[in-house]
């Protein structure tokens, strides 16, 4: 505490320039813990998953389906014909894999989850698949090829 001069008495505390130091650094401490309270609460990223044990469990018969898919040699040929919105995917594999009628193909945005599509492609000719294209916005997607046995992954850019 300073002591004014001229009339012999102590100088009040808010008119001290060290004590609005010494609070000036827990008070803005203070408010970016607030403020980072808001952003957690109104900002949804989407992308926690609510079950790791479930998901955990499922990731041996995840590894499983991929070795499967590796043990027919399956191998997947993708293209996109927009002006038909179409899309068609050619299978091949070796002489043990029996070809299904359809295949469950999603599409899965690198960073959305919300933009991700799935459809179902039917068996033309061969070993051909055909269905609708889905409208995708440009960047980067993981296309998951699937049954219930097996699975194969491709990553294209639009």
């Amino acid at each position: 505490m300073k002591i004014d001069n001229d009339k012999n008495e102590p100088t009040p505390w808010h008119k001290e320039r060290y004590v609005w130091l010494i609070i000036f650094f827990p008070m803005l401490a203070v408010i970016g813990g607030i403020i980072t309270i808001i952003l957690a609460i109104r900002s949804n990223d989407g992308l926690v998953v609510d079950d790791y044990y479930k998901q955990g469990l499922e990731i041996n018969r995840t590894l499983e389906r991929d070795q499967t898919a590796a043990d027919y040699s399956l191998k997947a040929d993708i293209k996109f014909f927009p002006a038909r919105e179409e899309v068609t995917i050619k299978l091949t594999a070796n002489s043990e894999f029996k070809y299904p009628g359809q295949l469950q193909v999603s599409f899965l945005n690198a960073t959305r989850a919300g933009m991700d599509k799935t459809v179902n492609l039917i068996q033309t000719e061969g070993h051909i698949y055909r269905g609708s294209l889905p409208e995708l916005s440009i960047g980067k997607w993981y296309v998951h090829i699937e049954m219930d046995d097996w699975r194969i992954i491709k990553q294209i850019w639009i």
